[in-house]
């Protein structure tokens, strides 16, 4: 069966990660994306290494494992917007196209006649979602926005890393680009909830979608927590601010996750642990209390858990319907055998490279699954296909295009 936006075209105009990342997961879904690439150079991320991916012969290349990791099931174009051809071809592209994503500047792409307003024009069905760090309108609208400045702006790593009393204290972002994934999976809802529109009223619409939205959207409990009382909520490390015990324990080996969210598993937890009088102390006999007496439970059940080996605790504990589990690096992650029977890793056949493993989509839809139908593509790989099939531009229209360097 056909993907579920099998009946979509996207005009892909963003680079690096929040839009690629949308416009992955609605390719995924079966929509047809066409990435439109700066000719020479394209995406920023295609460089953005090491790492870098290995040829079939296993010779290192010059292609990121970065940019491989946003933009499957894509054809890339080149197209020089800068040139008046260029905008004419992107034009024609938005006339049979439903969405556009891009994440320019605030009006950058309003110089060339490719804003919003302008290509309504063209087709008032466009949907046309513009990323940004900090949105179309407001003080700080005119400014670049990345990643890392909004974990710092918007407030996360405030609430992340290790408290000042602590060893390595300090603030700290995320391990990965929240900020732009999260952006990406917002951007790829609100132009789901488009599109629902759209087959109601026949009219697309412009999604604003920036960074530090969010990213303040996302402190979820932290934020809400903050609202209701007022009170900034310090760096915990790996603790939770509302749940105790619910952190990264020493065991005999390594470290172990105790995520114990309610009475009954903190009393199995000390039961197994041989120290049922804790689940019996009056400081210790509900959450609220735990919470407020974490500074000496804490160091209470550290001295414990250093008796075993992690896999012990984690035998033991799973028996016992407690909540826990390891810190596994990204090897282990991959060699899990519920990761692996989940399909979370594919391998892929590249024009250039062969086959190369990616990590799958995590969306399980019964009648209409995710599909892998094209490997990240190269630069350019589908721009004479493309101009043929959608623009129906012969073979000697688009070499001229090629002459005079708009393709």
């Amino acid at each position: 069966m056909a993907g579920a936006l099998s009946h979509i075209r996207v005009l892909d105009l963003s680079r690096i990660l929040a839009g690629p990342w949308a416009s992955q997961i609605l390719a995924d879904l079966g929509a047809e994306v066409i990435k439109v690439e700066r000719p020479k150079a394209g995406d920023d991320t295609r460089t953005w290494g090491p790492p870098f991916f290995k040829d079939k012969e296993g010779h290192d290349t010059s292609l990121a494992a970065y940019y491989l990791s946003a933009n499957r099931n894509k054809q890339s174009i080149t197209i020089d917007i800068a040139t008046a051809d260029g905008q004419q071809l992107l034009r024609e592209l938005v006339a049979k196209s439903d969405i556009l994503i891009e994440n320019y500047k605030v009006d950058g792409l309003r110089q060339y006649g490719l804003d919003y307003e302008s290509l309504k024009a063209i087709n008032p069905g466009l949907i046309y979602c513009s990323i940004t760090g900090f949105g179309q309108t407001g003080p700080y609208a005119p400014r670049a926005g990345y990643d890392f400045l909004v974990q710092g702006l918007g407030g996360l790593m405030s609430i992340t890393g290790h408290p000042d009393n602590e060893d390595g204290a300090g603030p700290m972002k995320v391990g990965v680009a929240v900020a732009d994934i999260l952006t990406g999976l917002y951007a790829s809802t609100g132009i789901l909830a488009a599109l629902a529109h759209r087959q109601i009223s026949g009219l697309g619409q412009h999604i604003d979608m920036a960074l530090l939205d969010v990213q303040v959207a996302c402190l979820a409990n932290q934020a809400s927590g903050y609202l209701a009382t007022g009170k900034v909520p310090p760096r915990l490390g790996n603790a939770h601010p509302s749940i105790v015990p619910y952190e990264a324990f020493p065991t005999e080996d390594s470290y172990m996750i105790l995520a114990i969210g309610n009475d009954g598993q903190f009393g199995r937890f000390c039961q197994e642990a041989g120290c049922p009088e804790l689940a019996a102390d009056p400081r210790f006999v509900t959450n609220t209390a735990r919470v407020e007496h974490r500074a000496v439970l804490i160091p209470l059940l550290r001295k414990i858990t250093i008796g075993r080996t992690t896999a012990a605790w984690i035998t033991a504990l799973e028996a016992l319907a407690v909540p826990c589990g390891p810190i596994n690096t990204l090897a282990e992650v991959f060699a899990d055998p519920q990761v692996q029977a989940r399909g979370m890793q594919v391998t892929m056949q590249h024009a250039e490279l062969g086959a190369i493993p990616l990590v799958a989509n995590p969306i399980r839809l019964s009648g209409t699954p995710v599909e892998y139908r094209l490997a990240p593509p190269t630069l350019g790989e589908h721009t004479d296909s493309v101009l043929n099939h959608v623009l129906g531009l012969s073979d000697l229209a688009i070499q001229k295009l090629k002459d005079n360097g708009t393709v």
